[in-house]
């Protein structure tokens, strides 16, 4: 049931994803990565940049194993999970992506 639903929402996100514009949260965070090493965020770093990095995927398949899988998930490696939340609220609840926030904490800072 899940696989069916991230694929509806991949499917859905397509479209978003075809007139989103980029975001512009990353702006702010290339000025203060020389300040401080990079985090990833549900909110900030882009499903690509996530599913790249073994230790960041590791944490997506933990929580929402079906992410690594879906073979459309190209359509959204540039949105954050963050912004997929609203197509798929049953898969990416606040509690699922407080527990993927926590997860990525733990993990080494990026320079």
């Amino acid at each position: 049931m899940r696989i069916l639903a991230l694929v509806a929402l991949v499917s859905m996100t397509t479209a978003y994803a075809a007139v989103a514009e980029p975001s512009t949260t990353t702006g702010g965070a290339a000025a203060a990565s020389s300040a401080a090493p990079a985090r990833y965020s549900v909110s900030s770093t882009p499903i690509g940049t996530l599913l790249g990095d073994p230790a960041a995927k590791a944490v997506l398949v933990k929580h929402v194993p079906e992410v690594a899988t879906n073979d459309q998930i190209e359509s959204v490696r540039d949105m954050t999970l963050s912004d997929v939340q609203g197509f798929a609220p049953d898969q990416l609840t606040d509690e699922v992506l407080a527990a993927i926030e926590a997860d990525l904490a733990k993990l080494p800072a990026k320079n």
